[in-house]
């Protein structure tokens, strides 16, 4: 039998990654948390959060910075890595990344959803050029510049509402005729003269060289195009998760989200999923969370059983 390196080890430290580790040490478990970029995950994007439960309101990076602190605080261990692969040992599982491999004996998988995209044919190489993905990271370098917000769920409105006090005009362009996100907030932006809504409409062409100088619009019902001035266009279409490296040891549904309930274990005993990667209805920082501790007790309980098993 391999060495085991830690209890549990956490792939994400997001707010379901990190809300998993705080509920592991608490248990008396050793944890890892992995992450490839900064930990925080989306809700650091998001300047102001206002509907999680006890907090009336808050920032998402501190929020996040909280979280972190929290679970540092309590002992788990973080770590900057990619994770290329998860290998099945029967009672341990061995996380292999680009320059080493871990053992543990339960895994959470946490790596939530990443932006997705207008597969526009030159939409990754106007990305810093004039794309974004994050109005609340690159809003400040179009201060009193014409820009677009594609999308019409929550991010998008917001985005929009965070867009209007700092830049001349602000075009939401959405493919339905009525916005998804929440009705409040898609209210106050129609009494805001810098706003103009785009309505069944998708873009169809960035343009400009080096730099983005419009987006070319199509209505759908009136089957017209329309070219926007614009320096910036900040899209916010939805997410995809992230889980191509686990395809292989746990079963994804047709989106690649990873099939699990909400007791949050995977087709892979010993595997357990948190958070917006996983199949579910209500992706929220609540429901998150909520998974977090729900994975960590399920993986808790499970190395507990294991283990008990052994000593008989």
């Amino acid at each position: 039998m391999c060495n085991v390196d830690y209890d549990i080890i956490i792939i994400g430290a997001g707010t379901a990654g990190l809300t998993a580790a705080i509920y592991g040490v608490r248990s008396g478990k050793s944890v890892l948390l992995m992450e490839e970029k900064m930990y925080g995950g989306q809700i650091i994007n998001t300047p102001e959060v206002e509907n999680y439960p006890g907090i009336e309101s808050i920032s998402g990076a501190s929020f996040a910075t909280n979280l972190y602190h929290q679970a540092k605080g309590l002992g788990a261990e973080y770590m900057t890595a990619q994770v290329k692969k998860i290998e099945d040992c029967g009672n341990t599982k061995k996380i292999v990344t680009d320059d080493h491999s871990y053992i543990s004996r339960a895994v959470i998988i946490a790596t939530g959803a990443k932006n997705r995209s207008l597969n526009l044919p030159n939409e990754k190489e106007m990305i810093g050029k004039g794309v974004s993905y994050c109005a609340t990271c690159d809003g400040m370098f179009f201060r009193n510049k014409d820009v677009a917000v594609v999308g019409g769920g929550n991010t998008a409105l917001e985005d929009a509402m965070f867009l209007s006090n700092y830049c001349s005009k602000v075009y939401i362009i959405h493919r339905r005729d009525t916005f998804r996100g929440e009705s409040h907030l898609a209210d106050t932006l129609r009494e805001k003269e810098n706003v103009e809504f785009v309505l069944d409409s998708v873009v169809e062409q960035l343009n400009g060289e080096t730099m983005l100088e419009s987006v070319q619009v199509r209505n759908k019902v009136q089957n017209k195009t329309r070219t926007i001035p614009v320096s910036g266009v900040f899209i916010a279409v939805g997410q995809v998760p992230d889980n191509g490296a686990f395809s292989d040891i746990v079963t994804l549904d047709d989106h690649g989200y990873i099939l699990a309930g909400e007791d949050c274990k995977t087709s892979c005993e010993g595997i357990f999923v948190a958070g917006d990667c996983r199949t579910k209805t209500v992706r929220q920082l609540t429901t998150a969370a909520s998974d977090g501790a729900v994975a960590s007790l399920a993986a808790c309980s499970y190395i507990d059983t294991k283990s008990r098993r052994e000593r008989i």
